[in-house]
């Protein structure tokens, strides 16, 4: 078995806001110890609601930020800040707005070229005007785009631009964030094909983050289901879609519209919000909108079992 290109240990990310002359700091807790590995060829998908972590999840894997506490490595090598400069090649990300990722004043064949220019100086001109040719082949768009502009294109071939800029490093990990929720319906499956394709043929590790659990259903190896910053389960695709065990993954998957008929399947409805991450409450973060809390559950926090199918949660599903 190939080893992971990303080995996750308890990652954790904290800020402080606020804070002056009359005030102390309040910390909030965005992400809480998160562990994951995901090999060459798999899919991770990151799910749950705004506000979970999964953003500043991606902003860690992506080197954009480093974690509070916790470490990582990528492609065997630590990711810490000294690491950063020769690790950035080994991991791209794209964005979820094609519409707000690309300079609008440059060709395609710039903003293909620009990952080039800075990462791969040794490279002539002609030669990063033909890998970009070649990427655009490679990404289902035609050689002759290389000289217009991104207003010249619709939202799926912007985001297949986007794809493409971010393969130019040749990455051994890309994060895709949200990468088809701002695109038509009849589109999403174009571009999720050309990422399953791009996958299987370069052998790619997929950070895949999204609160569309019918996208996950179809791309996801593995899933990992977070709440208010920590994960509260874990298993394989599969498990989770058949049996999921967390009241909170329940509910999401409750909420999924399907093709399949289902007369047994109920909608569960999360009364509540989601509590703040400046004030988590005591406890398990879950039980004040749970419908199986008890007094456990909001004196003492669940931590993820040992187990291939993991879940945070005292009084799981069956």
């Amino acid at each position: 078995m190939n080893a992971p290109v990303i080995v996750a240990e308890n990652l954790v990310r904290h800020y402080q806001v606020g804070g002056g002359l009359l005030s102390k700091p309040r910390v909030v807790k965005a992400l809480s110890e998160a562990s994951f590995s995901i090999a060459p060829g798999k899919t991770l998908a990151v799910v749950g609601e705004s506000g979970c972590g999964k953003s500043t999840l991606a902003r860690l894997v992506t080197l954009i930020e480093e974690p509070t506490a916790g470490r990582f490595t990528i492609d065997g090598i630590p990711a810490t800040r000294e690491n950063w400069a020769r690790l950035r090649k080994t991991v791209q990300i794209v964005f979820q707005d094609p519409y707000g990722s690309l300079n609008l004043r440059h060709r395609i064949g710039t903003i293909l070229e620009e990952p080039l220019k800075i990462q791969r100086p040794d490279l002539s001109a002609r030669e990063r005007e033909e890998r970009a040719r070649e990427m655009l082949r490679l990404v289902g768009l035609r050689p002759e785009h290389y000289d217009r502009y991104p207003h010249m294109f619709s939202g799926g071939q912007r985001q297949r631009i986007a794809v493409g800029r971010a393969l130019m490093l040749e990455p051994k990990l890309l994060v895709l964030d949200e990468p088809v929720s701002a695109l038509d319906v009849s589109i999403q499956s174009q571009v999720l094909n050309l990422l399953l394709d791009l996958q299987e043929r370069l052998g790619l590790a997929y950070l895949f983050i999204s609160h569309d659990l019918s996208v996950v259903r179809l791309v996801a190896d593995e899933v990992m289901v977070m709440y208010l910053g920590r994960p509260v389960e874990f298993g394989t695709r599969d498990a989770i879609f058949a049996h999921p065990r967390h009241p909170y993954s329940k509910a999401l998957l409750s909420a999924t519209p399907t093709t399949e008929p289902n007369p047994e399947r109920k909608r569960i409805k999360l009364e509540g919000e989601l509590p703040s991450p400046l004030d988590v409450p005591p406890g398990c973060a879950f039980a004040p909108r749970c419908w199986k809390a008890q007094d456990k559950c909001r004196a003492a926090r669940p931590e993820l079992s040992d187990e291939a199918h993991r879940v945070a949660c005292f009084f799981p599903e069956d």
